[in-house]
């Protein structure tokens, strides 16, 4: 199952410098571990702001959840997952 997963990251105002270096620091190890299982197909940022816009491959739902939640910045995110499957007039299989 393939998801475009669109996250909006919301930092509270209250954190310090330093957790939020730390906090950002276990995303970025935890994100690149997902990418390296190759679930995680695709991660883009978001011009101007503290968002992605991903593509994951995953055998289900729930999969997709532990991956997503396992983030540390999971709890400050709105998240939008949007299912996807190929079009029947795309030129190729898939993008992955």
């Amino acid at each position: 199952m393939v998801y475009v997963v669109e996250m909006d990251v919301n930092i509270p105002e209250t954190w310090s410098d330093e957790k939020l270096a730390d906090v950002i620091a276990r995303e970025k190890e935890c994100s690149q571990k997902w990418q390296n299982s190759g679930k995680w197909k695709y991660l883009w940022r978001v011009a101007g702001k503290f968002s992605n816009i991903s593509v994951l491959e995953v055998e289900s739902p729930e999969e997709l959840h532990q991956i997503i939640s396992s983030l540390p910045l999971f709890p400050y995110m709105t998240i939008k997952v949007t299912s996807v499957c190929k079009h029947p007039n795309a030129l190729r299989e898939t993008i992955l």
